[in-house]
C-alpha cells in the first residue's frame, strides 16, 4: 500500500513569537507540495499564536498527559492542546523517555488519551547505540512498539516515528538497509496488532534528516515520511525535505 507522505517538524524547546515569520514561511512553502502532509509540533506556549498567524496549517504539541485534568503541575491535557488549536501530538520521544523517565505503559496511555480526544498521534520509538551495537535493535524496538501501541487506532490518526536515539541531532543517519529492515519489521508488528488496518499506519523515520539525505531515505520501502528535528526550525532547511517527500 502506498501511503501519502507525512513530514512533521519537532521544534523541541525552541520558538517564541519572533519565530512566527519563519513558521509562516514554512507553511507557505509546504502548501506548494499538496501531495505531502506537513506539520509543525511547537512548544505549547507558541501553538495558539501560530494557529492565529497561520490558521490553515496543522500544528501540534510535543507531549500530552494521560489524564483529562487534575493535580499535574506543569502538564498539558489533550483538551488544552485542542483548545490552543493543536490537531497533533508527539508522544514517547526518546528525550522524554530518558529525561522524564517515561515508560512504555505511560506512552501508551498518552497515545490513547490523544486519540480519544481526537488528536492525531505521532508515537516515537528507537534504540540506543549500545543496543544497536549489541545486535539487539530489532528485538528492542519491536518490544517497545508492542508495549507502547494503543489497543485500537485509526491509521489516519496514528503514525509511528522510528528514531534511533544515536542519530537524533548527531548528524549520524541509519543506513537505508538498516532503515528498511526496521521499518519492514515495524510494519509486520502493526499488522499483527491491528490486522489489515496496520497497513494504513504511517511509519516515519527520524534522526538527522536533512535536504541531502531525505530523498534516499524516502525511497526506502515502508518509509512514509519523516519526523524532523533541527532542520525543521528554518524554511530553507525544512522545505527541501518536504520537496523530497513530494518526489517519492
Amino acid at each position: 500500500m502506498t501511503l501519502r507522505k507525512y513530514v512533521a517538524g519537532n521544534w523541541k524547546m525552541h520558538g517564541t513569537a519572533s519565530d512566527l515569520v519563519e513558521i509562516g514561511a514554512i507553511a507557505a512553502g509546504s502548501a506548494t507540495h499538496a501531495g505531502v502532509d506537513s506539520a509543525l509540533c511547537l512548544p505549547a506556549t507558541l501553538i495558539d499564536r501560530a494557529v492565529r498567524s497561520v490558521p490553515n496549517f496543522p500544528f501540534g504539541g510535543q507531549d500530552v498527559h494521560q489524564d483529562d485534568k487534575g493535580a499535574h503541575t506543569g502538564c498539558i491535557s489533550a483538551a488544552m492542546l485542542i483548545d490552543a488549536g493543536a490537531s497533533i501530538v508527539i508522544v514517547g520521544h526518546s528525550e522524554r523517555r530518558m529525561e522524564q523517565c517515561e515508560s512504555d505503559a505511560m506512552v501508551k496511555a498518552k497515545a490513547e488519551a490523544g486519540l480519544k480526544a481526537g488528536l492525531s498521534v505521532i508515537l516515537c520509538i528507537g534504540e540506543s547505540l549500545e543496543v544497536r551495537e549489541a545486535g539487539a535493535a530489532l528485538m528492542t524496538v519491536q518490544a517497545q512498539l508492542d508495549a507502547s501501541l494503543p489497543d485500537t487506532a485509526d491509521g489516519a490518526k496514528l503514525a509511528i516515528a522510528y528514531e534511533p536515539i544515536w542519530a537524533i541531532g548527531t548528524g549520524k543517519v541509519a543506513s537505508p538497509t538498516d532503515i528498511g529492515e526496521m521499518h519492514d519489521a515495524l510494519r509486520q508488528r502493526l499488522i499483527a496488532k491491528y490486522g489489515d488496518a496496520g497497513n494504513g499506519v504511517r511509519i516515519l523515520y527520524g534522526g538527522s534528516v536533512n535536504a541531502s539525505n531525505a530523498e534516499e531515505i524516502f525511497a526506502v520501502d515502508n518509509v512514509d515520511g519523516a519526523l524532523v528535528g533541527g532542520a525543521s526550525l528554518a524554511a530553507e532547511k525544512f522545505l527541501p525535505i518536504v520537496a523530497a517527500a513530494a518526489s517519492n
